[in-house]
């Protein structure tokens, strides 16, 4: 019964939902940032680890939202709820990922350096990196909101009843905004760990009282 509660208010007020949970989300990371969150100190070769799990975890994502969006073009539907469903549930584990990396870890800094002779040192390789960076950060703060929005009407309203709602609309931008937000995040994942050098600086700690 319970369940069905939050399933009928969730289907009542999706934009109210939407807000409460963009929020929260909002909230752990400028939580994390800021260190009001407290973390466990995991180091450099934690930062390492999860920086490379998350990588993952985005491409996965990815795949899941391209086939959700081919799939939903052939109209089967069944399976675009699967795939939509599962690149939402990785990008929690993102999250999972992410937080720890940035609250008790730190953060990676683009080197134009590498040990690599064929990859160019121009000069402006350090604005590309930081001109994707910035537009894979603005694009995944935009895309939350139209995410949870899509989601939440996917999950409290039958396939015939989405089509009277904003669910295509809102979805198709939110899957456009969350697969180009990934691709620039994998691309800058490269270029950061892959081809060039990076400067560490751990987080800062703060007590716990």
């Amino acid at each position: 019964m319970a369940t069905v509660g939050v399933r009928g208010r969730a289907r009542e007020r999706p934009l109210a939902i939407t807000v409460v949970l963009t929020l929260v989300g909002y909230g752990a990371v400028i939580g994390t940032f800021t260190g009001l969150i407290p973390y466990p100190t995991i180091g450099e070769t934690g930062v390492d680890v999860l920086t490379h799990l998350i990588a993952l975890t985005n491409a996965l994502a990815t795949v899941a939202l391209v086939l959700g969006w081919y799939w939903i073009r052939k109209g089967e539907v069944a399976k675009h709820r699967t795939a939509m469903l599962s690149a939402f549930a990785l990008i929690l584990l993102f999250l999972l990922f992410y937080l720890p990396r940035v609250g008790g870890g730190g953060e990676k800094y683009f080197v134009l350096e590498s040990a690599y002779a064929w990859v160019p040192l121009w000069a402006g390789m350090r604005y590309a990196y930081l001109g994707m960076l910035a537009i894979h950060i603005v694009l995944s703060v935009l895309a939350v909101p139209l995410v949870v929005y899509a989601v939440t009407l996917g999950l409290t309203h039958s396939p015939s009843e989405l089509r009277t709602t904003l669910h295509p609309t809102v979805g198709r931008i939110a899957a456009a905004t969350w697969i180009l937000s990934l691709l620039l995040g994998i691309v800058t994942y490269v270029l950061l760990n892959h081809l060039y050098a990076a400067e560490f600086e751990p987080a800062l700690i703060l007590p716990i009282l």
